[in-house]
């Protein structure tokens, strides 16, 4: 007997299974984008690199990350779309076992670019086959499936500490995140693919306006950006200012990727309640306050702990919320999910690298000055698009 299927109907059954499977799934990509900061000062041993050379694996991994996004987003209009997210997964999961082997940077950087594009494509298919599943009701579920995304990058640095606990390198640790790639892949090529919404069925009608895109496009950038520079960058700031070692610092970005897991949780009831809008608000008067509580007192340990928790508390719903705002006011297809994440790519490519070369040359400080400027041009941006949904009457 099946308690799950004898309960609810078919048709319930299937949506559920189908998004388990994609929660399983984006705890790989949170693995994935929480690996490369913890690592990196072992990366830079690994290839005999300075700083601003080693930051380039941030660069090369958000533009595979921009072409996966692009390239799935096409693959998921055509293509049955859990076939392109196991692609995703193997792939990620070979590349993964490669990253402690290569002694070279340009063909570290190359491992890193197709890492990239496996979590790009498999970024756009759980956020776009989850829409599809759900339709206009996908905001508490969207909150979940970046709950699991946030479960993975919690545990990947834990598992990366604990791992160079036991061998004193990387290896092990890699190979473990590569085998935790994989769970996902059996159970969805059991299940069928959704296929897409119209835009009638998910209650909007027309084309696309080109501002509904690339507004939450460009908001999309500038989060990732500050997200990613944030659990990039924040333990090699910590160990630099000399706020902790090595293995502590591993656990600070432990914690910020763990805070953004639980602000996850706690806005799944959240947004089965409030606007979208209202929760990106609050989201980013959060980060605002906790980038300046560590500006404020940047020698102090409790201040660099408790703003590191307040800014994953505050980024936990920007971006499920960016895509359930969108998906209110049009028809999201794979082609529109992959131009958001490659926004959101972009700007992965961007913050992290630009922190990278001048960290060395300005200082650490010059981290938490990227991050404040890069939410300020977010809540900008977020401002005109509410303005915009109000001028064409969809507030």
């Amino acid at each position: 007997m099946n308690l799950l299927t004898d309960s609810i109907s078919p048709e319930h059954a299937d949506r559920t299974y189908k998004t388990i499977g994609y929660f399983i799934a984006f705890i790989a990509v949170g693995l994935m984008a929480a690996a490369l900061g913890p690592t990196l000062l072992d990366l830079s041993k690994q290839t005999r690199t300075e700083w601003d050379e080693i930051a380039i694996l941030f660069t090369v991994h958000a533009l595979g990350y921009f072409i996966g996004s692009l390239l799935g987003g096409r693959l998921y209009d055509r293509m049955p779309g859990h076939r392109v997210m196991v692609g995703g997964l193997i792939t990620m999961a070979i590349m993964m076992i490669l990253v402690p082997l290569i002694p070279r940077l340009p063909l570290l950087a190359i491992v890193w670019l197709i890492l990239g594009v496996g979590s790009g494509a498999l970024d756009v298919g759980g956020n776009t086959l989850l829409i599809w599943v759900h339709g206009r009701q996908v905001g508490p579920y969207m909150n979940g499936l970046h709950f699991f995304f946030g479960v993975g990058a919690f545990l990947a640095p834990i598992i990366i500490a604990q791992a160079m606990g036991i061998s004193g390198d990387i290896v092990l640790a890699y190979w473990a995140l590569a085998i935790l790639m994989l769970p996902a892949v059996p159970w969805l090529l059991r299940l069928p693919s959704p296929k897409p919404l119209s835009a009638a069925e998910n209650g909007q009608a027309g084309k696309a306006k080109p501002l509904l895109i690339l507004l939450p496009a460009l908001l999309l950038f500038l989060y990732v950006g500050a997200e990613l520079a944030f659990g990039g960058w924040i333990s090699t700031y910590a160990v630099t200012l000399g706020l902790e070692d090595a293995i502590s610092a591993a656990y600070l970005t432990s914690a910020f990727w763990g805070a953004l897991t639980v602000g996850r949780l706690l806005t799944i009831p959240l947004a089965a309640r409030f606007r979208p809008r209202w929760l990106l608000l609050v989201s980013f008067i959060g980060c605002l306050v906790s980038a300046g509580v560590i500006m404020l007192w940047p020698s102090s340990v409790e201040a660099l702990w408790l703003g590191t928790l307040g800014m994953g508390l505050s980024m936990a719903s920007i971006f499920p919320s960016t895509f359930s705002l969108a998906g209110r006011h049009m028809a999201i297809t794979g082609q529109i999910s992959g131009y958001f994440l490659a926004g959101s790519s972009a700007g992965g490519m961007t913050v992290p690298l630009l922190i990278g070369q001048l960290f060395e040359g300005v200082g650490p400080q010059v981290t938490m000055y990227a991050i404040m400027i890069t939410i300020i041009l977010g809540i900008g941006i977020f401002a005109a698009w509410m303005a915009y949904l109000a001028r064409v009457g969809e507030g």
